[in-house]
């Protein structure tokens, strides 16, 4: 089982084998989460980053982005709904691609005929 806390520990081993990526990644993240760059304000970018770390299963970043979605001035309400948005994308994906095994059980069932 991941424990983040104690995974996150090996970062240092990302680091040194990998150093100029792993500096770039956080440069990335800093840039994207930085109050004054871009145009979304950053509740809505962290609003964004819950409903993907929810879509994508993550726990720390469901936690992590969740408090700094609040603490930038994003309410529960605000949190509850980008979940919901995920939610419902991801209940669509599931829907969307339930379409394609209907067709392929069509095709298999006239082949059979």
């Amino acid at each position: 089982m991941h424990n983040h806390q104690a995974d996150a520990n090996f970062v240092r081993d990302l680091q040194e084998a990998a150093p100029e990526m792993v500096a770039a990644f956080f440069n990335f993240d800093k840039a994207v989460f930085n109050k004054d760059v871009g145009s979304l304000n950053l509740a809505t970018r962290e609003l964004i980053a819950v409903g993907v770390a929810v879509t994508t299963q993550c726990s720390s970043c469901i936690t992590d982005h969740a408090k700094r979605a609040i603490s930038a001035g994003a309410s529960k309400q605000d949190v509850a709904e980008a979940i919901m948005v995920a939610t419902a994308l991801r209940a669509g994906g599931g829907i969307t691609h339930g379409w394609q095994a209907m067709k392929a059980a069509h095709q298999s069932d006239e082949s059979r005929r």
